[in-house]
């Protein structure tokens, strides 16, 4: 598969943005004050986690992003802000007085993750009708919309955003969160993990029950796509009048998941964009979440990646 140019290709992402903090050690003993492991923190490190990770996919893969989205007027966003000047993200950023800036902390020894630490803050109301102000001048430059939705509130007016852009024409790109998915209706595909699927439908006992209730979701929302990502299962992509198309998980060792999510909608959204089949699509996202799950932390892949996985995964057929 000849993937396509994306470097004229330009992503609008709105969502909810967060510092990803990382915190890396060793562990030798257990505390003398409670049964839990001592870290010796060798290494701090930061990242540009949520939507901000979606943009930087975009980026990674030598398109252009766009994004939109509420912060705090504090330290972490002014971090954030530098992460993704760095990376050549063009942001946006509706700045919420009131509130503060979306971290999560991460301590980890020799590579896996001891405990995880959030502090989560809600926009307020004077932010979301700022966003909405800017949603409408950044709209019209772009060829795809990106909607990053991690539950923190920036999107708590999504419906009015897929409305919108609708009008435009544009394809809308949706990473779901919560067991309320009637807020994504009308939206080009939405992509959903195994997780966030079942706690919509509830628990499927068979791979035909699978198949109904995905369908059956993706009619009642008016989707033209449903993406269901499965973990070692691979991914299964749903469509209007069309038998689903299912791709085996690339075997590999996993190292960590966290942000593999941004990098499937980042690649499916670019993929959309450019006109690339429902099946060169789902290999595309497929090989990108494939590679990006062998890195620590929040991360993103680039084509070069992507290609080198392709070709191999090509060369076992």
């Amino acid at each position: 598969m000849k993937l396509p140019n994306f470097s004229n290709t330009r992503v609008l992402v709105v969502g909810d943005v967060m510092l990803d903090r990382y915190w890396l050690g060793d562990v030798h003993r257990v505390s003398p004050e409670a049964p839990v492991p001592v870290v010796a923190v060798a290494e701090q490190t930061a990242r540009a986690g949520g939507a901000a990770n979606v943009a930087k996919n975009i980026v990674g893969l030598s398109a252009q992003a766009s994004l939109l989205c509420i912060s705090g007027d504090d330290s972490a966003a002014d971090e954030l802000d530098s992460l993704l000047r760095m990376a050549d993200v063009d942001v946006t950023r509706v700045c919420d007085p009131d509130t503060k800036t979306t971290e999560k902390l991460r301590v980890l020894a020799r590579n896996q993750q001891l405990i995880r630490l959030d502090f989560d803050h809600q926009p307020g109301a004077a932010a979301l009708n700022d966003l909405d102000k800017k949603f409408l001048d950044l709209l019209d430059a772009c060829d795809v919309l990106v909607l990053s939705d991690y539950g923190k509130g920036a999107l708590g007016r999504v419906e009015s955003l897929i409305e919108v852009a609708n009008t435009t024409g544009k394809p809308i790109v949706v990473d779901p969160k919560g067991n309320d998915f009637s807020r994504y209706r009308n939206a080009t595909i939405v992509t959903p993990n195994w997780n966030e699927f079942v706690a919509v439908v509830g628990t499927c006992h068979s791979e035909l029950q699978f198949h109904d209730c995905a369908q059956e979701l993706r009619s009642s929302l008016n989707l033209q796509m449903l993406l269901v990502t499965r973990g070692d299962k691979g991914m299964t992509l749903f469509r209007e009048g069309s038998a689903a198309s299912d791709v085996p998980a690339k075997t590999t060792e996993v190292f960590d998941v966290s942000g593999a999510g941004d990098t499937v909608v980042a690649s499916f959204a670019l993929a959309l964009a450019t006109g690339m089949s429902d099946n060169d699509s789902l290999h595309f996202a497929n090989a990108a979440a494939g590679v990006v799950v062998r890195k620590i932390g929040t991360a993103t892949v680039s084509l070069v990646e992507i290609n080198a996985a392709l070709a191999a995964s090509q060369g076992k057929d």
